[in-house]
């Protein structure tokens, strides 16, 4: 998987439409008491993004609703749970970071990316991913099994295709882990 997804307008595009299309199929379900939802983005400062399309990015699609204002947030290609760095950037730099090549490290230090931060990414992929329970109910979809501690590179390598279309599907594969409902007991 080569890093040049990381400078490539176009795919920072194709994520957005992605995203968008997202949030109007959580706009479009609304909320389980019945009421409106309303859009009430998150302000984001991403990293891993371009700054030809930075402004695409600096915020999470979300909504609250009209009656009883809970918060729900779509879910995302983009973004991965509340990671500063776009969810591209953490699987491919995890991806580079776990076989520890001379493209992990342009790919770590194209993005500013710190040792401290890879690891962190590493420990979640190999301890803290595998307990989740969208890999628990998929990992058995997976013949012969993903190597856990070869994640995300062995999952990554399950999705074929281009570089561009094996990397989407897996952002879309990961998208249940980004969406999430929250109460506010003031407005929003």
């Amino acid at each position: 998987m080569s890093h040049f997804l990381l400078q490539d307008p176009r795919f920072f595009q194709l994520l957005l439409r992605v995203d968008q299309e997202l949030a109007l199929q959580t706009r479009v379900g609304g909320c389980a008491c019945g009421g409106v939802l309303h859009r009430g983005n998150y302000p984001r400062k991403p990293r891993g993004c371009l700054a030809d399309v930075r402004s695409d990015f600096e915020s999470r699609f979300s909504f609250c609703c009209s009656i009883c204002r809970k918060r729900t947030t779509s879910m995302s290609v983009r973004f991965l749970g509340r990671r500063v760095y776009l969810a591209m950037a953490v699987v491919l730099v995890s991806a580079r970071h776990a076989g520890q090549t001379p493209a992990a490290n342009r790919a770590a230090s194209l993005l500013d990316v710190p040792v401290r931060t890879l690891v962190r990414w590493r420990c979640w992929w190999q301890e803290q991913f595998p307990l989740t329970v969208l890999w628990r109910g998929a990992c058995a979809r997976f013949v012969p099994p993903v190597v856990a501690l070869a994640m995300p590179t062995s999952l990554l390598a399950r999705f074929s295709g281009p570089s561009a279309h094996s990397l989407m599907r897996m952002l879309v594969f990961l998208t249940p882990l980004t969406g999430c409902v929250i109460t506010l007991d003031k407005g929003c």
